[in-house]
């Protein structure tokens, strides 16, 4: 039966390499596979990238932001940063806050004593004075330095 569709020309034998269309069909899936592939690494290796670029910016401005705050506490330097009392005028039997920051300091005092204090970057503490009181503020470094301030505080 074989010789019968040979004969008759149903059967032509093997197919010529490049008149395969398995051939065709298969180069054009590896192609496209490879495509795809390079097309997922290079969006990924963009991706990652990016993401270093993002997290070296964020580094950098989490520095920049740290610098900023280390300086606005005074740094490395030694200095009162601020002595103040809100509100400067009260009546008698009123409170007020009176506040003070400093920096690098080892001892802090407060004349005349009204509470405890201690080198701190922002603190406050009330104080109820009967008539005009002028407090001073003094700080003392690991050195022996000392800076003051003073304020007053008005009552009527």
């Amino acid at each position: 039966m074989l010789d019968a569709w040979k004969s008759a020309g149903q059967n032509p034998g093997p197919r010529p390499f490049f008149k395969n269309p398995l051939v065709y069909t298969s180069t054009l899936v590896v192609i496209a596979a490879l495509y795809s592939g390079g097309v997922l690494f290079f969006r990924w290796e963009s991706n990652r990238e990016a993401d270093r670029n993002a997290a070296e910016k964020a580094a950098q401005q989490k520095a920049a932001d740290a610098q900023r705050a280390y300086e606005s506490l005074g740094g490395s330097k030694f200095e009162i940063l601020n002595f103040y009392v809100a509100p400067d005028l009260i009546r008698p039997g009123e409170q007020t806050q009176l506040c003070y920051g400093v920096s690098n300091a080892k001892e802090v005092r407060l004349d005349p004593p009204v509470a405890p204090v201690w080198p701190s970057s922002a603190r406050c503490v009330y104080v109820s004075p009967k008539k005009e009181t002028t407090y001073t503020f003094t700080a003392v470094d690991a050195q022996g330095n000392t800076k003051t301030a003073t304020v007053t505080l008005q009552v009527r």
